[in-house]
C-alpha cells in the first residue's frame, strides 16, 4: 500500500487555530473518520445517494485536517458512485478503513513531534 500523505502545513494550521482544542478537535475528527466510513459502508449497496454524500463528508473532514491520502480515497468512491460504477466504489471503500488507520497513525506520529 502507499505511504500514506499528510499535509504537516494544514496539520499545524489546525493546531494554530485551534490551540487548546486541537487534540479534542483532533480526537472528534478520527471519530467521523469512522463513523462516515461506517454510514457509506451500511449504505453503499442500498442507497447510492447517501453513500455519495458519506463519501463527500469524508473526503472534506480529511482534506481539512492535511489527511491527503484518505480524502483521494473518498474522493474515488464518491466519483465512483456518481458515474454508476457500484463495483469499483466497492474496490475503493473496501480500502478506506485501512486508509483511516494508517492516516490516524501518521498524524500521531505528527503531532508527538511536533513542537509549540
Amino acid at each position: 500500500m502507499e505511504d500514506m500523505v499528510i499535509d504537516e502545513n494544514a496539520l499545524s494550521g489546525m493546531k494554530s487555530l485551534l490551540g487548546e482544542q486541537f487534540g479534542t478537535t483532533l480526537t472528534f475528527c478520527y471519530s467521523e473518520f469512522d463513523r462516515l466510513n461506517l454510514e457509506l459502508n451500511q449504505s453503499i449497496k442500498v442507497d447510492s445517494n447517501s453513500a455519495i454524500r458519506h463519501a463527500h463528508s469524508l473526503k472534506s473532514n480529511a482534506a481539512q485536517f492535511g489527511a491527503l491520502s484518505l480524502a483521494e480515497m473518498a474522493k474515488n468512491v464518491e466519483h465512483s458512485l456518481s458515474k454508476g460504477n457500484l463495483e469499483e466504489a466497492l474496490a475503493h471503500a473496501s480500502l478506506l478503513q485501512t486508509f483511516i488507520e494508517q492516516t490516524k497513525n501518521k498524524i500521531n506520529t505528527w503531532k508527538l513531534s511536533a513542537t509549540d
